[in-house]
């Protein structure tokens, strides 16, 4: 166990409850904090930091609840319900996943200014599909001009979480459904339902007419444009893709997204 870890156990008057792994965004350790599950999570790196503030700005409405912090670690409540929104399209309730993630995004958004310091706008966020877009052409290209008609003219400025997915949004039982590992992002509020569409898995996301579906699910569900949606999708997807190239990762799904999102707009 990381030394931070104990630390932090000591220090807090945790006990461990399960061993501790770690994540892209941190160390990650249950514990038991006067007999409540618990996650100890601590930061790796300045953005996970930056993701810890936003977490606490939202006080435990749409987003677990943070019980204690500081500038490097965060003790948040533990989802303990065997419900999961990744399982859920398997099992015939893709639109209800949908619906439930739209709920959540929606509770997030309503947290108005003054927002956290040093959330990222959307156009630093974007910043690598343009070289992409100038280096491959093609659908990159496409997604790039659609991305930048986007980020120029943004529609209901908010904090962002930057991540939504299935695997984002947790079943806390009798607190329903809450989000968690945010981005820490600003801007339009349609950009956080471009994941929706890629999400759960690979296989789920390509099937023929289940953006589409979906796409209307969500706008109806967040009263947004559905061509509006689809374009954040299509220029989230080729962001995804660039990004994908530049870790060394199979870009295709995201490719695949991409297609699907502008081939909508088209019909």
């Amino acid at each position: 166990m990381p030394d931070q870890l104990i630390r932090y156990i000591r220090s807090w008057n945790l006990r461990e409850d399960c061993e501790p792994f770690i994540t892209a965004s941190g160390w990650l350790q249950p514990v038991l904090f006067n007999e409540i599950k618990c996650m100890l999570k601590i930061a790796r790196r300045d953005r996970d930091q930056r993701a810890n503030e936003v977490m606490i700005w939202w006080n435990g409405d749409g987003a677990a609840k943070v019980f204690l912090h500081d500038s490097e670690a965060l003790l948040m409540e533990r989802a303990i319900a065997a419900s999961s929104l990744a399982e859920m399209p398997k099992n015939g309730l893709d639109d209800e996943a949908t619906r439930i993630l739209c709920s959540v995004v929606g509770r997030l958004h309503g947290h108005r200014s003054p927002y956290p310091e040093n959330l990222v706008p959307l156009s630093v966020w974007f910043r690598q599909l343009e070289p992409a877009a100038a280096k491959f052409g093609g659908i990159f290209a496409e997604c790039f001009r659609m991305a930048e008609k986007l980020l120029t003219d943004q529609q209901g400025i908010v904090a962002l979480h930057g991540d939504i997915h299935h695997g984002n949004v947790l079943d806390f039982g009798g607190r329903d459904w809450l989000a968690i590992d945010p981005k820490g992002l600003i801007g339009e509020r349609g950009f956080d339902y471009a994941n929706i569409f890629c999400n759960p898995d690979a296989s789920t996301a390509a099937q023929p007419g289940r953006l589409i579906k979906q796409a209307a699910i969500a706008a109806e569900a967040a009263d947004l444009s559905r061509t509006r949606l689809l374009q954040w999708a299509a220029a989230w997807a080729g962001l995804s893709a660039a990004w994908c190239i530049s870790d060394g990762e199979d870009p295709q799904k995201a490719i695949t997204i991409a297609m699907l999102a502008l081939a909508g707009l088209e019909s």
